[in-house]
């Protein structure tokens, strides 16, 4: 049994002393001390599931304490975009090319051979212990939704939504092509299965000929039912896929007041300056948040066989926030044909997208990209610490950004609702059953 490096105290009431946290993610950061890494030097008393207090360092003698001895605190991670349905299908369905067609056609393979509600439920709920062995508390998840899978997929996720509540506060978005938007009863069916499960409609969008009404199609339709609207969008190093600018017109048309979100969006960085400014202040106008893959992108784009990719493949990020768009990074898919590595650790996510994006030089308020900023788009309650909130904490020994960042963190310790987890991580042998029947 795995709880990390840190000994609670026994009693109710305690106090986290000498810890580090990243300024962005505190509710209220005024009149802490703050470092040129965007750390402030605070003490964090929690009374039972709750924390009490946030406040720089004062005298709290007579209390029992965690000493940090300058390490980390970060609240729970909160991933914006997954595929659980997906995840954990390597073992039986490769990709031998590499490629996003490669990817494409082989989860189809896969997800009509294999996936019964068995199968999904047993990947999904394997899947969800890595996440939250890892430090993350809230997870939205894209469902493929096309034919039987909706009547399979959709009611699996709504189990475990159960059966996870009060561990992981989870989300789903039905996916499916823009292009089956005009095909009514495919429609009907992916309407139906939202709305029953209070999930978010979706999409695929592409540059084809009804991208503009379909968008309008479905714009009123989230606008009729309440819900909100999260797309894959532009995932391909084409210039000429701009289908991020139609999205953020057609949200402006419709007026639309729900929250937008778009992932991927990878031809933005091959566009010309101009043209990606125009679109950028289009989704800024709009209120669109935008969620980056940087991992699952990097495996995917500009992918050859026999040359170096010259393309990270990850979209504007530093452009995006710096005209107010809320910006984001997430796992997206994990051991599957779309990205053959991962373990849902949004740590992990955070370090890689720092490499790749820069998001360093300083820090500023990036870490909230894993946390407040997601926490936020998807209305849950996680992300911050403060005064009031869940003491749900994940601790580490790494004093600083540089040191987190340097070395894999397996020894932290996650803290739900005042309690030290369980953080082993399951063995991937539990998932021979499925994925290599005798």
């Amino acid at each position: 049994m795995g709880t990390g490096f840190a000994r609670l105290p026994p009693t109710e009431r305690w106090v986290i002393v000498d810890a580090r946290v990243p300024a962005c993610l505190l509710d209220q950061a005024s009149g802490f001390a703050v470092d040129e890494d965007g750390l402030a030097s605070a003490t964090i008393i929690v009374d039972g599931d709750r924390i009490e207090a946030v406040a720089p360092p004062d005298d709290v003698s007579g209390i029992d304490f965690v000493d940090m001895k300058g390490g980390l605190v970060f609240p729970t991670f909160v991933e914006l975009h997954t595929h659980l349905d997906k995840g954990h299908i390597w073992p039986r369905r490769r990709n031998p090319d590499g490629t996003f067609f490669g990817a494409l056609n082989n989860v189809s393979l896969d997800r009509d051979r294999h996936w019964s509600a068995a199968d999904v439920a047993a990947r999904m709920d394997f899947a969800l212990r890595c996440a939250f062995a890892h430090g993350t508390s809230a997870i939205r998840t894209h469902l493929d939704s096309q034919g039987k899978q909706i009547g399979i997929s959709w009611p699996v996720f709504a189990e475990m939504r159960e059966a996870w509540r009060g561990r992981i506060d989870l989300q789903a978005v039905a996916l499916f092509s823009i292009e089956l938007v005009p095909d009514k009863a495919h429609m009907s069916a992916v309407r139906a299965a939202v709305v029953e499960h209070g999930g978010v409609m979706g999409g695929v969008t592409y540059m084809v000929p009804e991208l503009d009404h379909s968008l309008d199609v479905l714009f009123g339709l989230a606008a009729e039912e309440g819900l909100d609207l999260d797309f894959h969008v532009d995932e391909t190093q084409d210039p000429q896929a701009r289908s991020l600018r139609h999205i953020a017109e057609a949200a402006l048309r419709a007026r639309f007041s729900g929250q937008v979100t778009v992932g991927h969006c990878c031809s933005l960085a091959r566009q010309e300056a101009e043209d990606a400014r125009a679109t950028i202040d289009k989704v800024a106008e709009a209120g669109i948040a935008v969620v980056s893959l940087p991992m699952c992108n990097m495996y995917l784009q500009d992918r050859v066989p026999g040359r170096t990719p010259r393309s990270r493949g990850v979209t504007l990020l530093h452009e995006l926030k710096a005209a107010g768009v809320e910006v984001c990074v997430s796992s997206d898919n994990t051991r599957d044909p779309f990205y053959a590595y991962g373990d849902l650790d949004a740590l992990e996510v955070f370090c890689e997208a720092t490499r790749i994006a820069h998001l360093d030089h300083p820090f500023g308020d990036w870490p909230a990209a894993i946390a407040r900023t997601p926490a936020k788009v998807m209305g849950v309650e996680a992300g911050t610490i403060r005064a009031g909130g869940p003491a749900d904490l994940v601790l580490f020994k790494a004093r600083s950004l540089n040191e987190l960042l340097s070395r894999p963190q397996s020894e932290r310790t996650v803290i739900r609702a005042g309690q030290a987890i369980d953080t082993e991580l399951p063995d991937y042998r539990e998932l021979d059953q499925v994925l290599r029947p005798r």
